[in-house]
Formats: structure tokens, C-alpha cells, sequence
């Protein structure tokens, strides 16, 4: 079977590599190619690590950086970023720069701070830039509660919390905020909190799927929503179809190494294609 020729759109994920290929440019690789989006990529890092830990960062220079958007922008119709490790305080104000320069990219901010294992993914000087700089400049900011934590000064232990702490960084980035909440271990469903950038706050709530490894799962759900915004979905259209993405992933895993992880390419996924030879 061939699949159709068709004028794909074009996405482009600025993170780090992820050995391991559960998360990083990795998977939003294959988050885009699943959902019929080309992908490319600017890498601001490699990284030595699997789903257990990170053992070594190897960054790239801000000047490295630079040069890989300059040569994606200047051949590619890019519709949709997404950012996720970015590092060190050069490396973000580059991408700052881009951002500002080309405001009519839609951008997904997945200000990536800390691993599920504990790792420093982002250094403490860079913090600052991140939310001074960085996330008033996205469509969408996507932490999930150890970020927002950060982002807000405060321990969120509860959906109330998560409530406020959606508003509270909508109020000084002036955009769109999912705060996911994934790591409120406490409960059987898990919910997200979306504020938009009008003023709404929206809830979504899913059972929540035992027995799955969910290393990559805030990489991919970040680039299902730069994949939907470059296919011409509103933020919260992008959202809704972004977890719906993730989920479907969830539920239909893959056997990898005796552990069930995310499928990125799964049933639910369609394409067109051409039958004849």
C-alpha cells in the first residue's frame, strides 16, 4: 500500500535527545509522523539515560542551536513548535529570540525541569529566563505539577491547587496553561486543568491506566498539541485532541524490555492510502 501524496504540514520539536527514545525529540518524532505532521528538529542536547535515570547531558551550544532553526526556517513552512529540554540560560534565549522573530509559529512551551527520576534537566540560572522570558511567548505552557510548582512557588497537592496555580500563570504569561496532573498520586482519575487564553478554565478528567511505564508521556502529549496547531486546530481543540491521543497510546501499549510503555503509532491512528500498485 502507498499513501497518498499530500502537502504535509511541518512541526519542529526544540528538546534533547533521549538515548533511551521513550521521550525527547524521540518520541516527538513519532508523535508527529503519527498524526500525519513532518517533524523536524533543532536537538539542544544528548542525553545518556533510559526510563530508570539520566547519567550524563551533553548540551549543545546556544550558537549550535541557532543555526538549526536558522536552517529549518529558512527551507521549511513551520506551523507549530514545540520546546522541551532546553538546558542552560543560552540555549533559551536563543530560542526566545526565534520565537519573537517569528510570532506567526505556533508554540508549545513544555518547560521541562526535572526527570520522573529525579534528574536536573534545566539549570538553576535558567529557571528565571523560563518564566520571565520563555513562557509568555508560547500559545500554550504544558507543566506538569513539579513544574508548576516551580513556576508558582507553591507544593500543588490538590485539583483546587491546580485551579489556581492554571490561573495564576495565565495571569503573567497572558496565554493559554495546561497544568497536567499526572503525579496526583491520591486518585484513580487523573486531570488536567486547562486555562485559556480568554479567561476559561476547562477540566479533563480520564481514568487513570495502571500497569504502564509513563516515561515520555508530557513529551508526546506536548507534540500531539504542536502536531493538531500545525494542522489548523485552536489551542483547545489541539488540547483535547492531544489527549485523546496520549490515552489511546496508553491503552494499547507496547511490550518493550518486560515493561508496557506509550504507543505512538497505534490503531486509533488512520491515514488514508492508496490500494493499487
Amino acid at each position: 500500500m502507498k499513501h497518498r501524496a499530500q502537502n504535509m504540514p511541518v512541526a519542529m520539536t526544540i528538546a534533547g535527545s533521549d538515548s533511551g527514545a521513550g521521550a525527547g525529540i524521540q518520541a516527538d518524532l513519532l508523535t508527529f509522523a503519527a498524526l500525519d505532521v513532518f517533524g523536524t528538529t533543532a536537538i539542544t542536547s544528548l542525553t545518556a539515560q533510559n526510563p530508570k535515570g539520566v547519567s550524563a547531558v551533553l548540551a549543545a551550544t546556544p550558537e549550535f542551536v541557532s543555526a538549526q532553526l536558522k536552517q529549518l526556517f529558512g527551507y521549511f513552512d513551520i506551523r507549530a513548535l514545540k520546546t522541551g529540554m532546553l538546558y542552560d540560560a543560552g540555549i533559551i534565549k536563543v530560542v526566545c529570540d526565534f520565537i519573537r522573530r517569528h510570532r506567526g509559529i505556533k508554540s508549545v512551551v513544555d518547560p521541562v525541569m526535572v526527570a520522573t527520576s529525579g534528574a536536573m534537566l534545566l539549570k538553576d540560572d535558567a529557571v528565571e529566563i523560563v518564566r520571565g522570558e520563555l513562557l509568555p511567548l508560547a500559545s500554550i505552557v504544558t507543566p506538569n505539577l513539579d513544574e508548576a510548582s516551580v513556576l508558582v512557588g507553591s507544593k500543588i497537592t490538590s485539583i483546587e491547587e491546580m485551579r489556581a496555580a492554571a490561573e495564576k500563570i495565565a495571569s503573567w504569561t497572558k496565554n493559554a496553561v495546561l497544568v497536567k496532573g499526572g503525579h496526583l498520586n491520591d486518585s484513580e482519575t487523573v486531570t488536567d486543568i486547562l486555562r485559556t487564553k480568554d479567561g476559561l478554565t476547562l477540566e479533563f478528567a480520564d481514568k487513570r491506566i495502571p500497569g504502564i511505564n509513563t516515561h515520555g508521556s508530557g513529551c508526546t502529549l506536548s507534540a500531539a498539541i504542536a502536531a493538531y496547531l500545525a494542522k489548523g486546530e485552536t489551542v483547545e481543540e489541539a488540547v483535547a485532541a492531544g489527549r485523546r491521543y496520549l490515552l489511546a497510546g496508553m491503552r494499547n501499549p507496547i511490550r518493550v524490555s518486560r515493561e508496557s510503555f506509550i504507543a505512538h503509532i497505534h490503531p486509533s491512528e488512520t491515514r488514508e492510502v492508496d490500494d493499487t500498485e
